[in-house]
C-alpha cells in the first residue's frame, strides 16, 4: 500500500532525472560541437546564450501553459519538443554542417521546451508528497537531489559518449532520454495533474501572466529571492558553461569537464539530500546566506586555476551549499502560491533567475578571449562575494522562517 501511495512520487523523480540527464548531456555537447571546431569561446559564449536566452520568456510561457493546459499533459509535449530539437542536431549536421549558427538554433529550441517540462513537474509535487505521507521539504529535497544526480549522470555521460561516439552522435542518447521521460509521466494518476479548473483562472493567457508577475512582486520575501537568483545565476552560469569548457577544451580533456560539472553535482546532491535533515536545524535564512558567501570565495580561488584536484574540490564544496537552496525555493514558492497560481508562481521565478544568465555570457564570451580565464572568473566571482555582504543586511529574507499555511 505504501509503494502504490508513493508511486505517483517515484514517476515524478524518474522523469526529472531522465529529463535532467538530458540536458546534463546537452549542456557539454553543445558547446563542445562548436569549440572543437575553432576553439573559439566567443563562439562558444552565443551557443551557450542561445541555451539560455529563450528560457526567459519560456519559462513565464511555461507557467501559464501548466496552469491552464495541465501538468502532466505540459510535460509530455515538452519533453517531446525537446527530444525532437536535439535529435535534429544528427540531421541538420549532416546536412548543412554543425557550425555556430546551426547548433546555437537547435540549442535555443531545446532551451524553449525545456521550462514547460520542469514547471510541470515541479508543480505536482505537493499534491505527490501528500498521497506519499511526506513532507514538503522532504519531497523537495529528495526532488532536487534527483535533479543534481540527474546532473551527475549526464555530464559525465555526456564525456564519455564524447569521446566514444562524437558530439554529433551524443545527442541521439540525448533524445532517448526524453523519450523515457515522456513514458514515466504517461502512466502517472494524481489530483491536480489532469485538465485544470478554468473558472478559476483568468480569460486570457497574457492576464495570467501578469496576475503572476503581480502576486510575486508584491510578496517581499519571493521578490528579493527572484533578484538574489536573478544575481547569483547570472556571474555563476558563464563559469559552468563557458569557462569550464574553454579551460577544459584548451587542454583536449572532455573528460576532466564532465568532472568539474559532476562534482557540483554530487556536491549539490548531497547538500539537497542533507537539507531534510539540516532544515530542523539550520534556519533557511543562514543556509542561503552561507550558499551565497561561499560560492564567491570558491569562484575567487578557482580563478587563479589550482590544480584540477582542487578545482573538484571547489567545485564540490560549492555544490554542497548550494544544493539546499532550491529546495528552499520550491519550498516558498509552493506555500506561498494558491494552487490554481503555483504554475505562473514558478514560471515567473525560474525566468527572472533566467534574465541574467544572458548577459553574463555575452560579457563572460569576449572578455576570456581579450583578457584570459584569471580575469574573467575574477570579474563574475568579486560580485558574487559582494552579492553575498549585500544579503546579510536584507531584512526580507528573515520571512524565510516564518511559519506558513501550505497553500
Amino acid at each position: 500500500m505504501t509503494d502504490s501511495k508513493r508511486g505517483p512520487t517515484y514517476l515524478i523523480l524518474f522523469a526529472a532525472l531522465m529529463a535532467g540527464a538530458g540536458n546534463g548531456i546537452s549542456m557539454i555537447a553543445f558547446p563542445w560541437l562548436v569549440l572543437q571546431r575553432n576553439g573559439s569561446a566567443l563562439e562558444a559564449s552565443v551557443v551557450a546564450m542561445a541555451g539560455t536566452l529563450p528560457l526567459l520568456v519560456a519559462t513565464l510561457i511555461a507557467g501559464a501553459a501548466v496552469d491552464y493546459l495541465g501538468r502532466r499533459r505540459v510535460s509530455m509535449i515538452s519533453d517531446a519538443l525537446s527530444a525532437l530539437s536535439v535529435a535534429a542536431v544528427p540531421v541538420i549536421a549532416l546536412t548543412f554542417g554543425a557550425d555556430a549558427i546551426n547548433v546555437a538554433v537547435l540549442a535555443a529550441l531545446g532551451a524553449f521546451f525545456d521550462p514547460a517540462g520542469m514547471t510541470a513537474r515541479e508543480t505536482m509535487l505537493p499534491e505527490a508528497a501528500k498521497r506519499a505521507g511526506w513532507t514538503l521539504d522532504h519531497a523537495n529535497s529528495v526532488y532536487e537531489a534527483t535533479f543534481n544526480l540527474s546532473y551527475i549522470v549526464g555530464p559525465g555521460i555526456g564525456g564519455l559518449l564524447i569521446t566514444t561516439l562524437g558530439g554529433i552522435n551524443t545527442m541521439w542518447v540525448t533524445a532517448g532520454t526524453f523519450g523515457l521521460s515522456i513514458v514515466a509521466i504517461s502512466v502517472l494518476r494524481l489530483e491536480g495533474a489532469g485538465k485544470p479548473d478554468r473558472d478559476s483562472l483568468p480569460e486570457g493567457v497574457w492576464s495570467g501572466v501578469v496576475e503572476g508577475l503581480s502576486f510575486v512582486w508584491n510578496m517581499k520575501v519571493l521578490r528579493t529571492l527572484a533578484f538574489i537568483d536573478l544575481a547569483a545565476t547570472g556571474l555563476y552560469m558563464p563559469m559552468e558553461s563557458v569557462l569550464f569548457p574553454k579551460y577544459f577544451t584548451d587542454r583536449n580533456e572532455p573528460a576532466q569537464l564532465g568532472w568539474v560539472l559532476m562534482a557540483l553535482s554530487v556536491g549539490g546532491l548531497i547538500g539537497a539530500l542533507g537539507y531534510a535533515v539540516m532544515s530542523k536545524y539550520v534556519k533557511r535564512r543562514t543556509t542561503m546566506l552561507i550558499a551565497v558567501l561561499t560560492l564567491g570565495v570558491a569562484m575567487t580561488i578557482i580563478a587563479f586555476l589550482p590544480p584540477l584536484p582542487v578545482i573538484l574540490g571547489l567545485s564540490a564544496v560549492v555544490g554542497f551549499v548550494y544544493g539546499p537552496t532550491a529546495p528552499i525555493y520550491n519550498y516558498v514558492m509552493q506555500t506561498r502560491a494558491p494552487a490554481h497560481l503555483r504554475g505562473r508562481v514558478v514560471g515567473v521565478m525560474g525566468s527572472l533567475a533566467y534574465a541574467a544568465g544572458p548577459l553574463g555570457l555575452i560579457i563572460a564570451g569576449p572578455l576570456a578571449d581579450s583578457a584570459g580565464l584569471k580575469t574573467t572568473f575574477l570579474a563574475l566571482s568579486i560580485p558574487m562575494v559582494m552579492l553575498g555582504l549585500i544579503a546579510l543586511g536584507l531584512p526580507s529574507l528573515r520571512d524565510l522562517d516564518r511559519p506558513v499555511e501550505q497553500a
